[in-house]
């Protein structure tokens, strides 16, 4: 199931942002963390017992003063709701039930998802036996939980674990596979403009495909023979006025819609660059292996000089950092300018995406950069690469079997990734190496 959704909720303080750390810690292993990733992020990917899904910590989004807060909290837990497939709902032990825990549970039983209550700070036997008034709460699936020690967290994420259907038949079945872009960005970059510039008048769009369970909306488009699938976010039915002021309701249909696209068309406003939002999607789109084309849009209200462009993208590519490999388009939706040139950029990203190499063209441009820079000798050991090959994944990745793989450092990975890039073009696509004992 692409994209299943886990949204941790909660009155403040009572550890949530710990709890969703703590979740976030198991991927730490598997991914590292790219860096420019802002440290008060919201969301991301955990993965356990082989299936990945998203987490979303709804703390850090509620204004301080107090009149505002249980109407802010109540907003956040109805979003969470209404956008995610589960919810985990943390409460704190040591202090008891609360009116706030109370009002919030009246939200979550009218639901039908499940609700996972988590009784955060159960870290003695003391503790254990005050944590049972919980049960007075009436929820089915309750844990005893510390976020700090992680005691209790293996069952919580157990039981989501479970709920999840890795479906895989699912698809290869669906129709010729046709690639699918997604626009994301911040609100009022101009995704709305930049979809309906896309369609313009254009009568070959053959139908508005409502999206399948999650509410993305698939527009499905034959044009100048070039034929995919647009995944819109921006579009999607307005909820009422309330929820759109939600920077945290707009995240959340981001990350649905990368789950689903090949690749991610990450529009930035020109005047005010790339933000540190923006570099969270990014981030993001690079970790779960899809395509990435960065779109500057406005280009025609920036003051132009001889060089602009090529100072702006070298600004660009450093915030970006380390992943650079990516399409930088200027463009103006408002004046149509290089419009065209965004679809045949995320076809091309899409063909980069698929590319498969076959194992002597890979062992070739491996030799001659082995022969050109040798692995650093780790303990008196010299490293030897033996042979590489590309895995059968979704995202291009390649095994490398050598005698000592532990020891090969992140600057030799990072010149054999460069030196896989200049030969064969990944422009747009994220590339994963893994070092294997032979």
């Amino acid at each position: 199931m692409a994209g299943y959704t886990v949204a941790i909720v909660g009155r403040p303080n009572v550890g949530k942002s710990t709890f969703f750390n703590r979740l976030l810690e198991q991927r730490k292993a598997i991914v590292d963390d790219i860096s420019g990733v802002t440290r008060d992020r919201q969301y991301g990917v955990t993965d356990w017992n082989g299936k990945a899904f998203n987490v979303i910590d709804t703390g850090g989004f509620v204004p301080e003063s107090n009149d505002v807060f249980e109407k802010e909290i109540k907003k956040q837990v109805l979003v969470a709701i209404q956008e995610a497939n589960a919810m985990v709902f943390v409460v704190d032990c040591a202090i008891g039930i609360t009116d706030l825990d109370e009002s919030m549970a009246a939200v979550l039983r009218k639901t039908s998802k499940p609700v996972y209550l988590a009784v955060n700070k159960v870290d003695n036997h003391e503790r254990m036996l005050e944590a049972t008034e919980f049960y007075s709460m009436g929820f089915e699936h309750i844990f005893f939980i510390s976020a700090i020690t992680g005691s209790g967290s293996g069952e919580i994420l157990d039981a989501i674990a479970e709920k999840i259907i890795v479906d895989d038949t699912a698809e290869q079945g669906e129709e010729v596979k046709l690639p699918k872009f997604a626009i994301i960005g911040q609100p009022n970059v101009g995704k709305s403009s930049l979809l309906n510039a896309l369609v313009g008048e254009e009568r070959t769009i053959v139908s508005d495909v409502a999206g399948t369970t999650r509410d993305t909306i698939h527009t499905h488009y034959k044009l100048y023979q070039k034929e995919f699938m647009l995944i819109d976010t921006a579009g999607i039915r307005r909820k009422s006025k309330v929820m759109q002021d939600l920077e945290f309701y707009s995240v959340i249909r981001a990350i649905k819609a990368m789950d689903e696209a090949d690749v991610c068309l990450l529009l930035l406003d020109a005047e005010k660059g790339i933000t540190a939002q923006d570099l969270n999607i990014f981030s993001l789109a690079a970790r779960k292996g899809k395509g990435l084309v960065v779109l500057v849009n406005k280009w025609d209200l920036v003051e132009k000089e001889t060089n602009t462009a090529r100072d702006y993208e070298k600004t660009l590519k450093d915030r970006i950092a380390p992943f650079t490999d990516v399409p930088i388009l200027f463009i103006s939706v408002k004046d149509k300018l290089r419009i065209f040139k965004v679809i045949e950029t995320a076809l091309q990203v899409y063909d980069n995406r698929q590319r498969k190499i076959t194992t002597s063209a890979l062992n070739t441009v491996i030799e001659e950069a082995v022969k050109a820079h040798h692995a650093p000798v780790v303990r008196g050991h010299a490293i030897s690469i033996k042979y590489a090959t590309q895995l059968p994944t979704a995202v291009p990745s390649f095994a490398f079997f050598c005698n000592f793989p532990d020891d090969i450092k992140q600057p030799y990975k990072n010149y054999l990734e460069n030196k896989l890039r200049e030969k064969f073009d990944f422009s747009g696509v994220p590339v994963r190496l893994f070092f294997r004992k032979k």
